[in-house]
């Protein structure tokens, strides 16, 4: 009989430029003693064949494809079934991509949002019922997003002035819901914009400066949060964490020119982790390689106990 061959982590992806994240963490994974297994569009139907036949399995997955490939959904649905650990399952990253929820959900447990007035899609109800007087409260110019349409800032109007443009742009993606938001305006101080996105993952926080136009980071260092006084962002990050139920997002958070902290991008489910040393709008690399290290020792954690060295899988 052919033996199991079982891994401790299994790194799923459909995206090119996922690659030097997933190389880090499999360094990561090897220095601890860890066996992992890649899984891309050229090795996905040879690891689901084993899988389901039961030649191959692994303890995690860190999936990073079932949303935009079905394939790789049918991956995550077998390894459920074989009792794998996923991070994260397909309708737990739904739920929290949802905005009109998570906006709700926000407002009930207390965090800061922009006033927000919620549409339902054009295919459900063509015209809302939705007075000029409504808009008022959003200001202008104001913000129009989908519900679910998520990644680039997709579907997204920064400049909306008037009720045309917010029925306009629903017929964009006609079965989404969409936000209508006051726009927020961060503090600029001292050549900071103070725009910021928090990553949790696996119980911990890393947050970084993020300027909204541009889309490039910088390292926020214990300094800058003694000085500018910004101990409430992991603070609601995490609460962010408890609202969603998932282990590894990244969320945008304001400090408006109130002084107040605003979530104004409430749960990226799938955190773009390219390495800023690749890509100018990438993660600040010491960021990236710290997550990288909580996922390989997360895994160690729940399975102390290795039988060999470190192994990679098929690319």
């Amino acid at each position: 009989m052919e033996s199991i061959i079982t891994h401790d982590l299994a790194l799923s992806l459909d995206w090119e430029y996922d690659w030097d994240f997933v190389r880090l963490i499999e360094g990561e994974a090897r220095g601890r003693g860890l066996r992992t297994l890649s899984v891309s569009p050229v090795n996905i139907a040879e690891v689901l064949a084993a899988l389901r036949t039961g030649r191959l399995g692994f303890r995690v997955l860190l999936d990073r494809a079932s949303p935009a490939t079905p394939d790789f959904l049918a991956l995550q649905s077998v390894a459920i079934e074989r009792g794998a650990d996923v991070i994260e399952p397909l309708d737990k990253l739904r739920w929290a991509s949802d905005k009109a929820t998570m906006h709700l959900e926000f407002i009930a447990h207390g965090i800061h949002t922009p006033y927000t007035v919620i549409l339902p899609s054009y295919e459900s109800e063509a015209i809302p019922a939705l007075r000029p007087a409504e808009l008022v409260p959003l200001g202008s110019p104001f913000v129009i997003k989908p519900a679910n349409t998520t990644g680039g800032c997709l579907g997204v109007v920064e400049d909306a002035r008037d009720i045309q443009d917010a029925l306009a742009a629903r017929r964009l993606f006609p079965a989404d819901k969409y936000l209508l938001q006051e726009k927020i305006i961060p503090q600029d101080r001292e050549g900071r914009r103070f725009w910021f996105r928090g990553i949790f993952i696996l119980g911990e926080v890393h947050c970084a400066w993020w300027d909204d136009r541009t889309h490039v980071y910088a390292e926020l260092t214990d300094e800058d949060v003694e000085r500018f006084e910004l101990q409430p962002l992991p603070l609601i990050v995490r609460a962010v964490a408890a609202i969603s139920g998932l282990r590894f997002f990244s969320t945008e958070i304001v400090r408006d020119v109130l002084g107040r902290f605003v979530s104004v991008d409430y749960v990226n489910e799938i955190c773009d982790m390219r390495l800023q040393s690749a890509a100018a709008d990438g993660v600040p690399d010491a960021v990236v390689r710290k997550i990288a290290s909580r996922i390989a020792s997360y895994v160690a954690a729940a399975f102390p106990v290795r039988p060999g060295p470190g192994e990679r899988g098929v690319e």
